[in-house]
């Protein structure tokens, strides 16, 4: 009975050390895309480390990056193409996650070869958001004040990344994965559009150059004091794509004699 017991533990308990690759998209949701699931989608990359201490739970430690973009003028409401904004930025993303997996797993081992699996943790992320009127310049939004900000927002943020996923062993050293995940953001400026058009004579934009990046409308009316984005709601990214992972040896193998490696 002590032996069995002590061979389940074993079963359960055991240590593997990973290290991998992500390469996908990313696409983002907010004033600009309000619901269009993979619109607009851009590349993204990474690396990560994985800790795995027993079959069914795993801690993640990455890097990511991707661009993400969204353009009034390619969207299917008549009131966002009237609008006519535009942005797209690159997004730096440190994360710390936790993976459960619903069947047991483990590279090198064929008896527990696949499984579906779900994870959520905390990241911090950084964000850079540029703006074109139709020429060949990128310029940084945050610096116009094109609301009429009075202190700048940050560009360094954090959020919660969950989300779903599939992993897969190949060979005794190697595996594979797909996932699909979204990152809850606390900041409503990763497309530079929150609140309302400034007044000139209260909260100017930054210059000349603020305030053609400010008001874009087709019409060209009066928006002084009027919505431009929706403060009430906040900006979502997402990265999806594949992984492959190495197992990495730090210590001796286990004794395959007991079958429960």
């Amino acid at each position: 009975m002590l032996s069995d017991l002590l061979a389940q533990k074993k079963h359960r308990n055991f240590k593997q050390h990973e290290i991998g690759v992500f390469v996908g998209g990313a696409y983002y949701l907010g004033d600009l895309n309000p619901g269009r699931h993979f619109f607009l989608t851009r590349p993204a990359a990474g690396i990560f480390y994985r800790f795995t201490p027993n079959y069914r739970y795993a801690f993640r430690f990455g890097y990511t990056f991707g661009n993400v973009t969204g353009d009034d003028s390619q969207s299917e409401d008549s009131d966002q193409r009237k609008r006519n904004l535009n942005f797209k930025s690159q997004i730096n993303d440190f994360h710390v996650k936790v993976e459960f997996n619903f069947l047991e797993y483990r590279i090198s081992n064929d008896k527990y070869k696949t499984t579906f699996f779900i994870f959520a943790g905390i990241n911090v992320f950084n964000f850079k958001p540029l703006g074109n009127l139709g020429g060949g310049n990128w310029e940084s939004l945050r610096e116009l004040r094109t609301e009429g900000e009075t202190k700048k927002y940050r560009v360094w943020q954090m959020g919660i990344p969950f989300g779903v996923g599939i992993k897969l062993n190949v060979s005794k050293k190697i595996g594979i994965g797909l996932e699909w995940a979204p990152r809850k953001t606390f900041t409503d400026y990763i497309d530079d559009v929150s609140g309302k058009y400034p007044n000139p004579n209260v909260n100017p934009a930054n210059g000349a150059k603020g305030v053609l990046f400010s008001n874009r409308t087709l019409d060209g009316g009066d928006v002084i004091n009027s919505q431009r984005g929706n403060p009430r709601t906040k900006d979502w990214y997402v990265f999806f794509g594949l992984t492959l992972n190495i197992k990495l040896t730090l210590s001796p193998e286990p004794c395959y004699a007991t079958g429960f490696n």
